[in-house]
């Protein structure tokens, strides 16, 4: 048996995202397992790098992934480019802040290695069509995370879709959201990093997550309702003071809410909240309900609950007796047919065989840049308070 290394620079893994779900439960993972089997014949091992700004902190991080693979730290560099030159690079994989996302497709561009790269790809829509046109003269292979595609939840919903268990989609309602305190008390601290809430570093809710909502929608819903076609939408900034990391006050001017209609095809409405100001009470995190003709289903990250239209109840409305019925009732969980492996390290195998093997990919940079148009959209819809049509 052949065992291909496929040496990866990741670049950004000091950060959340980059550390836990790409690096410590993705790259580690799949080299403790031996690698990624596509064949009896050949196995693809990836050789991570670990590239940044700050020594101290990488190397704390290869530390921690060296000890999960029971053995020494990971290779760590300060110099990306010199990293992502190296004839042992393959690829380059960039999870830093927005801002810096243009300089890593560039870099991976100028050298003709293939890139993978968290989103948004931008913060603005020109921008990360320019980032597309860049890879695209350079002829590499590009990839960008979409990892919600590979929840189970959302491939439970998907697969009832496919199943036609809805008859025909009437709705979508999508709940997403926790509260972020504020940083002001050292017993709360806030769990997510500052840059979030400043415009200036590419911040805001409507940025991270209508990209995400863009790609459940297309790759989720689109088969069956249509694309998006137009929104409508509020975005605001509801805490206008956080602290930060060193427990310093700070302008937080990017938006913590965003609150849109989505119009797919040209009847099928898709309602999504995200709000980083708001409490759970809910089944999950995130929560997407489908209703259809014929039977209706709530997912969250996970578990997935349906209810046919014979095991629909028939409530009556009247609000001076406590109400008789148990809307918990009546619902069925989608049992687990399958094991269901880390979202993010399942769209990385697929990468991985992508560059080594040349099998389809279609969460392209291009796809990235369409979650960009979406956060732009709703921006627009939002500040002129009127319908936008969402670019196809």
């Amino acid at each position: 048996m052949e065992t291909r290394t496929i040496g990866i620079v990741m670049n950004g893994v000091t950060g959340r995202m980059g550390a836990n779900q790409h690096l410590l439960r993705s790259i580690v993972p799949i080299m403790a397992q031996g690698g990624v089997r596509v064949s009896p014949e050949l196995t693809l091992l990836p050789a991570p790098v670990l590239a940044g700004r700050n020594e101290e902190k990488l190397m704390a991080v290869a530390k921690q992934a060296g000890d999960a693979l029971g053995g020494t730290p990971l290779p760590i560099t300060t110099d990306l480019e010199q990293a992502v030159r190296s004839p042992s690079c393959d690829m380059l994989f960039d999870a830093s802040i927005t801002q810096f996302r243009a300089r890593a497709i560039e870099l991976a561009a100028s050298i003709g290695k293939p890139i993978y790269c968290e989103k948004p790809t931008a913060t603005t829509s020109a921008e990360a069509m320019r980032l597309v046109r860049v890879a695209d003269d350079a002829n590499i292979k590009t990839g960008v995370v979409f990892d919600k595609l590979w929840l189970p939840g959302i491939r439970k919903l998907k697969a009832l879709i496919d199943a036609n268990f809805f008859g025909r989609i009437l709705s979508i309602r999508g709940e997403f959201g926790y509260w972020v305190f504020t940083g002001e008390s050292p017993d709360q601290p806030a769990q997510r990093p500052s840059w979030n809430y400043r415009a200036a570093d590419g911040g805001g809710i409507a940025a991270d997550m209508f990209c995400h909502w863009r790609y459940v929608l297309d790759h989720t819903f689109g088969s069956a309702c249509g694309p998006i076609t137009k929104l409508a939408a509020w975005v605001n900034t509801d805490l206008p003071r956080r602290f930060d990391e060193s427990g310093n006050p700070y302008d937080a001017d990017a938006d913590d809410s965003a609150y849109a209609m989505f119009l797919l095809g040209d009847r099928v409405m898709a309602q999504f909240n995200s709000s980083w100001c708001t409490r759970v009470r809910r089944d999950d995190l995130l929560t997407i309900q489908i209703d259809g003709t014929h039977g209706s289903a709530v997912a969250g990250l996970r578990e997935c609950w349906t209810q046919s239209l014979a095991d629909t109840p028939r409530p009556v409305w009247n609000p001076d007796i406590t109400q008789p019925i148990d809307f918990f009732a009546n619902w069925d969980k989608v049992e687990d047919g399958i094991a269901y492996d880390n979202a993010f390290k399942v769209q990385w195998e697929l990468f991985l065989r992508h560059i080594a093997l040349g099998e389809p990919f279609p969460w392209t940079l291009r796809e990235g840049a369409r979650g960009v148009e979406l956060a732009e959209a709703a921006l627009v819809a939002s500040s002129r308070c009127e319908w936008v049509e969402v670019p196809q």
